[in-house]
C-alpha cells in the first residue's frame, strides 16, 4: 500500500482500509515502463536541463552615474517608499522611483539619428530588432594605451589571434581593458579612453560588421577622432554601442549570440540596453 503522503502528492484522496488499492492504481498509474520509454525520458531530461551560459555585458544604472560629458547624469530619486495603500481590507505597500537620464545613459546603443542629420535617419524605435540579435565575436585589444587610436594592423592582428572571422551582419565587441584600468566613478573615465582610428571603423564596415561595441563612452579617443568615427558610422550605415562591461569574459571564447534590445523611445537618438552574450 502506498503511504498516505504519497497518495496526497499523487492527487488521490485517502482510501479506507476496506478499499481496494490495486484497481485504482492500475487505472491511474502505469506500473511498468518499457526500457525504451525510460531511455527516452532520460534523454529528454538531459536535453531539457542543458541551459545556455549568459554573460551580462551591461553596466549598472545608479544615481549620479557618470555619462558622456555631452549628456546629463543619471538621476534616480524615491517616488513611492512603501507607504500603505488600502483597498477594502487589503493593504499594499509598494515602492517606485522617479528616473531621469539621457537616451545615451549607461550601456547603450547609438541610433543613426544620433550622428546623421539627414532627414529620415532612423531613430532607435525604427531600427530593426534583428540589429540587436546577432552572432558575435570579441577581439582582445587590451594592449592599447589610454588615449590611443587603434590601427588597422592592430585590428587584423587581434582578429587573427581570435581564430575567428567577421561575417556579414556580425556584432564585434572590442575589449580594451579600459574598465579594469579606470574605475567608473573616476572622472578620467569620461576622457582618457582608447578607441578606434578612423580607418579601423571603415575596416569593420568593410568586413560586414553592422554593430560594434566598446567599454568607453565613445568609440574613438576624445576629440576630433571621436567625431570622425561617429560620422563614419553614418556614412557606412553601421552603428555602435558604448559603456559595455565584462568583455574579458567573452574574449577568446569563439562565436556567441549577442542580445541587446533597446527601449522603444519614440524618435530617440539612442537607448540604454541590457547587453548579454549567450553561449549555447
Amino acid at each position: 500500500m502506498l503511504p498516505t503522503g504519497l497518495l496526497r502528492q499523487s492527487g488521490y484522496r485517502s482510501l479506507t482500509k476496506t478499499s481496494s488499492l490495486q484497481p485504482v492504481l492500475s487505472r491511474q498509474i502505469p506500473l511498468a515502463v518499457s526500457s525504451q520509454s525510460s531511455r527516452s525520458k532520460r534523454n529528454y531530461a538531459a536535453v531539457s536541463e542543458k541551459k545556455p551560459k549568459l554573460v551580462d555585458l551591461s553596466r549598472e544604472l545608479y544615481h549620479r552615474a557618470l555619462a558622456h560629458p555631452f549628456h546629463p547624469p543619471v538621476i534616480i530619486t524615491p517616488w513611492d517608499t512603501h507607504q500603505p495603500k488600502q483597498a477594502g481590507n487589503t493593504v499594499l505597500r509598494s515602492a517606485s522611483y522617479a528616473v531621469s537620464f539621457s537616451d545615451h545613459a549607461g550601456t547603450h546603443v547609438d541610433a543613426p539619428k544620433h550622428f546623421d542629420a539627414t532627414p529620415g535617419a532612423l531613430s532607435v524605435d525604427q531600427m530593426p530588432l534583428e540589429t540587436f540579435y546577432t552572432e558575435a565575436i570579441a577581439l582582445d585589444l587590451s594592449h592599447a594605451e589610454l588615449g590611443a587610436a587603434i590601427t588597422v594592423p592592430e585590428m587584423e592582428e587581434a582578429l587573427k589571434k581570435s581564430g575567428q572571422e567577421i561575417k556579414e551582419g556580425d556584432t564585434v565587441l572590442l575589449w580594451m581593458a579600459f574598465n579594469k584600468r579606470v574605475d567608473f566613478d573616476d572622472p578620467r573615465w569620461q576622457h582618457d579612453f582608447p578607441g578606434l582610428a578612423l580607418e579601423s571603423v571603415h575596416w569593420l564596415a568593410d568586413k560586414g560588421c553592422k554593430l560594434f561595441g566598446v567599454e568607453a563612452v565613445s568609440p574613438s579617443p576624445e576629440g576630433e577622432l571621436n567625431f570622425q568615427a561617429h560620422n563614419a558610422c553614418g556614412e557606412r550605415g553601421i552603428t555602435h554601442m558604448e559603456g559595455l562591461d565584462n568583455l574579458e569574459q567573452v574574449v577568446g571564447k569563439g562565436r556567441f549570440r549577442f542580445i541587446g534590445f533597446p527601449l522603444k523611445f519614440r524618435g530617440g537618438s539612442g537607448s540604454p540596453i541590457r547587453a548579454v552574450a549567450v553561449f549555447e
